[in-house]
């Protein structure tokens, strides 16, 4: 479509510089390429996409849908009363534009795997399209389907809300010819007053479906059927509606179909059960379902940042390879700039619909528009275009021949994606980094959920610091920081210059403030661009006596706190000294309250605010200006919004922790290792170092790689540790090794290879900080640099 039909189809007011054809859509300045049919959709919120407008227009893009056009600028704009409607009503208009098949998929859990399962399935007779990962919701469904060509035959949208009103803008974007219900569960309640309310929300996607499939023995089925009617499809593995269902070990039985599958939970016999049922509902045959279950594998929707070999980082996509896939992990890749050089290893793209020709000049134009450096590719189609593609591309017939010969990779950031044929995963075991069993997961998706809990709360000119320190409380200060980034934080802080030098040799340009400067150190600021706490008058005289350039400086005022900062009685100094040196610049001024979470310090609290404005205002007066104030830390931006003033510092409450336990924190890690060996012991038997762990009965004993130089504490010996086994909390037996310990495991179903969760959900870092009398913090920084960093993004 031109940019101007898109006036007619949002009612908008348009005004064009060069009218153009356009077909790519994005709310986030920060995937923008700047090719000229991409089009900018500057959405109200928190952080106004209007702010972005010129470095869209720096970057190249020329096409706009705003809420109100900025003075003095040219290109093609488009002026709505909402941006996010205005997108919504395009993606509906593109989809009217295609009389296919259309499954729309919702409910509390199951979406994504009964899409993904689905599609595959479908995949045996049909060309499909669907939204890639979880692009489910008001903003992630329009680009989806807007992505639906000709060629296709049949589509598989997933749709989620999180509160009233969302299904109905959804359901005429997707226009769902048929419909599944996966389940009615407590996932993203917190927009509802109740299951009830919830569950007829989510209906709504189904208004003008002619089957919708679901499960009939749930305890909402009655809702269901006053809702859907005859158009409900039904199953059961207790009898009782359209399709009787049985599950056995290795098969799911079908009405008079049998298909076998390695699936073993309930979960994933429900999930395969609805896109069974749902194939078979379009004419898929069952040879040809089977032949799609042999394809399916119960893997994780998610991406996977991984350490690798030779210094370099593996993204993990081995799960899909459609296209618009492909955009999705390129995208991230955009936020990753701590390795100057991308590499892609990409399979033979199966299933587009398009042809060939068409699907890989398009994945050229996409690489290049990404600077990918290097492009490997994987299979016969792929490698018969390299000279579209690349010309110094590297190209396989097979995974074997790949893995036969692979490429040397240093210092690089690598994707891996393909066709589930392909078993790209063996690619990229080998590129892992080789460590011992245990992993320490941070999820990204958790990070920017608690990041929003806290920005929500600023006041609109109210900047935010984010704390990098101890390697990023844990979970790793190269990655945190890229993701802060990408985020668009304000600043960082660390303690000490080395971890202010690594950032900046890996591509963070935020501000940094170095909280811990040494004397020695102040060399480096004027080099790498870096801002000093000061902290004292000596510690400002050796700054001074540094020679210049003087580095920005942030002043710390002691108000109570008694760490750091200059006390009260060394501020006339302070004044005189500032006033002598007008070529000093003073970025900040801050303080540190010590009692800002706990409500019977909230007097000490007042009057520690009172002593550093005094002592600000006086400091402001002598310079001539107002550096930035900054005051709270994770708790005070929740209990002291008061005292937010200029900007705050965000802490260990983005992992997670919250002490005033009002906002909806996501846990962000999950230390992982596995089962090494288990022995069968007898009654008075030991176990560990000093014959410390006494087993009083018939025991069974696991040994896991995961001791107190990775982190796990040897105070949680001897059961004063609990971790998970097989759905079970099992204890420490014994003493904490250095690199293992000792988990009495009687009475659960254990195996060599097993999983054990060492924090996570269950048992939670907290949990673990309560067993050994500390606080969530040492638990999280403990964890050793030798355990291997995932970084997912589901």
């Amino acid at each position: 479509m031109l940019f101007s039909d898109l006036e007619r189809i949002t009612s908008g007011k348009i005004s064009i510089n060069d009218d153009n054809t356009v077909s790519r859509f994005s709310t986030d300045s920060r995937t923008l390429s700047g090719v000229s049919n991409e089009v900018f959709i500057a959405t109200e919120g928190k952080r106004d996409g209007h702010q972005f407008i010129r470095d869209a227009l720096d970057l190249g893009v020329k096409n706009f849908i705003v809420k109100k056009k900025p003075d003095l600028v040219s290109g093609n704009f488009l002026e709505v009363d909402n941006p996010v409607d205005a997108f919504q009503k395009i993606a509906a208009h593109h989809r009217s534009l295609f009389q296919i098949p259309i499954v729309g998929i919702t409910g509390s859990n199951g979406k994504t795997i009964v899409k993904e399962w689905l599609s595959t399935l479908l995949s045996e007779r049909f060309f499909v399209i669907k939204n890639p990962k979880s692009y489910n919701s008001q903003v992630g469904v329009p680009p989806s389907v807007l992505e639906i060509r000709g060629t296709h035959e049949v589509g598989v949208f997933e749709a989620g809300i999180s509160t009233v009103g969302e299904m109905v803008n959804l359901e005429k974007i997707i226009q769902p010819t048929h419909g599944i219900f996966t389940t009615l569960g407590n996932a993203h309640s917190e927009g509802f007053e109740h299951d009830q309310q919830k569950l007829i929300e989510k209906l709504k996607l189904f208004e003008n479906t002619t089957k919708v499939i679901c499960r009939n023995d749930q305890t909402y089925s009655e809702t269901l059927a006053a809702a859907l009617g005859s158009r409900r499809v039904t199953w059961s593995t207790e009898g009782n509606a359209d399709h009787s269902v049985s599950w056995e070990s290795g098969g799911i039985h079908i009405d008079q179909h049998i298909f076998s599958t390695h699936f073993n939970s309930a979960s994933d016999l429900e999930n395969a059960t609805h896109a069974i049922i749902m194939a078979l509902e379009l004419g898929v045959t069952a040879k040809e379902i089977q032949a799609g279950l042999k394809l399916i594998k119960p893997v994780p929707m998610r991406l996977e940042l991984k350490q690798a070999i030779n210094d370099s980082l593996v993204l993990d996509d081995t799960y899909n390879n459609d296209l618009q896939g492909l955009k999705v992990a390129l995208d991230y890749l955009d936020s990753h700039n701590q390795k100057t050089k991308k590499t892609i290893i990409l399979s033979d793209i199966l299933q587009s619909g398009k042809s060939d020709s068409t699907l890989y000049a398009e994945v050229a134009d996409l690489l290049r528009e990404k600077k990918i450096s290097r492009l490997i590719g994987v299979g016969p189609h792929i490698s018969s275009f390299d000279k579209i593609l690349s010309p110094s591309a590297e190209f396989f017939q097979t995974t074997e021949e790949l893995l036969s010969n692979l490429p040397h990779f240093e210092n690089e950031i690598i994707v891996v994606k393909g066709a589930r044929n392909f078993e790209l995963e063996r690619v990229v075991k080998r590129l892992e980094k080789r460590t011992h069993g245990t992993v320490l997961e941070v999820n990204f998706e958790a990070l920017q959920h608690n990041l929003t809990q806290y920005r929500n709360l600023l006041s609109p000119n109210t900047k935010l610091m984010v704390m990098v320190k101890a390697n990023a409380y844990g979970s790793g200060i190269l990655e945190v920081a890229n993701f802060l980034q990408h985020q668009r934080v304000d600043q960082l802080g660390v303690a000490y210059v080395d971890e202010a030098i690594l950032l900046r040799q890996n591509g963070i340009h935020l501000p940094i403030m170095i909280m811990n400067p040494h004397v020695e150190s102040f060399q480096d600021f004027a080099k790498y661009n870096l801002e000093a706490e000061v902290f004292g008058i000596a510690h400002l005289k050796q700054l001074l006596e540094n020679g210049q350039p003087y580095p920005k400086i942030h002043l710390k005022v002691d108000t109570g706190m008694h760490r750091l900062g200059f006390p009260q009685e060394e501020i006339p100094e302070l004044l005189e000294i500032l006033s002598e040196t007008p070529n000093l610049e003073v970025a900040g001024v801050f303080t540190h309250f010590s009692g800002a979470e706990n409500s019977i310090h909230d007097g000490f609290t007042k009057e520690q605010a009172l002593l550093f404005e005094r002592a600000y205002q006086e400091i402001a007066e002598v310079l001539g200006y107002k550096p930035f104030k900054h005051a709270v830390n994770s708790s005070g931006i929740v209990r002291w919004p008061q005292y937010q003033f200029d900007m705050v510092r965000l802490g260990i409450g983005l992992h997670g922790f919250d002490p005033t336990n009002k906002l909806g924190l996501r846990s962000t890690s999950q230390l992982k290792s596995a089962i090494s060996q288990i022995r069968r012991l007898q009654k008075g038997e030991t176990v560990g170092y000093g014959r410390k762990g006494v087993v009083n009965q018939e025991s069974t004993i696991a040994v896991v790689p995961i001791g107190y130089e990775d982190g796990f504490l040897r105070v949680f010996g001897n059961g004063n540790g609990q971790v998970m086994v097989g759905g079970a909390l099992c204890p420490t037996i014994g003493n904490i090794c250095m690199d293992m310990m000792m988990l009495d495991v009687t009475g659960v179903e254990a195996e060599v290879g097993d999983e054990v969760i060492i924090f996570g959900i269950n048992p939670t870092i907290q949990d673990l900080a309560n067993s050994a009398g500390t606080i969530p913090y040492e638990i999280l920084t403990n964890v050793s640099n030798r355990v291997k960093r995932v970084f997912i993004w589901e």
